[in-house]
C-alpha cells in the first residue's frame, strides 16, 4: 500500500498538538459545528500513522541494493516499503 506523504504544515502541526493535549472529556464528537464528511474518495487509511524505525545492520546482495539506490534518496523507505508489502501479504496466508 502506497501511502501519501508530506510535511505537516507549521499551523498543522500546532492544530494537532493542541489536540493531543486535550483530555478526552473535553473532545465532543457531536460537534454540530464539524462538517459531515461526503466524499472519501480522497481519503488515505492509515496516513497519519508513523511506526518506530530501528536501526539494523543487514547484508543485501550488491545488485538488489543497487536496484534500490537507483531512483537516489528514499532508497531504504523503498526497501522498507517492500518488506512491508511481502509482510502483509504472508501474513493473510496465516504464516
Amino acid at each position: 500500500m502506497k501511502m501519501a506523504t508530506r510535511k505537516l504544515t507549521t499551523e498543522e502541526q500546532a492544530a494537532l498538538d493542541a489536540l493531543r493535549d486535550l483530555p478526552e472529556s473535553d473532545i465532543d464528537l457531536t460537534d454540530p459545528d464539524a462538517p459531515e464528511v461526503k466524499d472519501w474518495s480522497e481519503a488515505v487509511r492509515g496516513g497519519l500513522y508513523r511506526p518506530i524505525k530501528q536501526p539494523v545492520t543487514m547484508r543485501i546482495d550488491a545488485d538488489v541494493l543497487k536496484w534500490f539506490r537507483r531512483d537516489g534518496e528514499g532508497y531504504q523507505s523503498r526497501i522498507n516499503e517492500a518488506l512491508r508489502e511481502h509482510m502483509e501479504r504472508q501474513g493473510r496466508r496465516g504464516h
